[in-house]
């Protein structure tokens, strides 16, 4: 289990990163494109999860590069990464910080920043040997 406080800590190790806010909650942005945010279930939401249950705790949505790393993310951690139908299409998969470890999350911030993050600056960060895609 992490923190936001954990994900905050996280995301400011990576090069370029800014905090910011979208939709009124916590962000990280990085060539001011968010690649990780505090993503609340609206209650919309949490009607389309019908009688299963609701995750408990925050959840961080993450950007991936490309509708098939998403589906490879969801398929390979279904315990602690999810889909909700608000983000069909769209290259972002949720993650559970109750059910999420410290590396796991680390690995899965770096994927999303590399995802998102200017050509030269990635690039830069694989050169120094300290990127990597793993998909999460």
């Amino acid at each position: 289990m992490v923190s936001v406080d954990d994900v905050a800590r996280l995301a400011a190790a990576l090069p370029g990163v800014e905090e910011g806010t979208s939709y009124g909650h916590r962000a990280w942005l990085v060539g001011g494109r968010r690649f990780a945010w505090l993503r609340p279930f609206s209650k919309a939401d949490v009607r389309r999860f019908g009688d299963r249950p609701v995750p408990a705790g925050p959840v961080l949505a993450l950007a991936v590069e490309d509708l098939g790393e998403k589906q490879a993310v969801l398929a390979e951690h279904p315990a602690t990464f999810l889909d909700i139908p608000h983000l069909d299409g769209h290259p972002v998969v949720l993650v559970r910080l109750d059910a999420v470890g410290p590396e796991e999350l680390a690995e899965a911030l770096e994927d999303a920043w590399l995802a998102t993050a200017p050509a030269p600056l990635a690039r830069g960060h694989r050169a120094d040997g300290s990127g990597h895609r793993s998909g999460a």
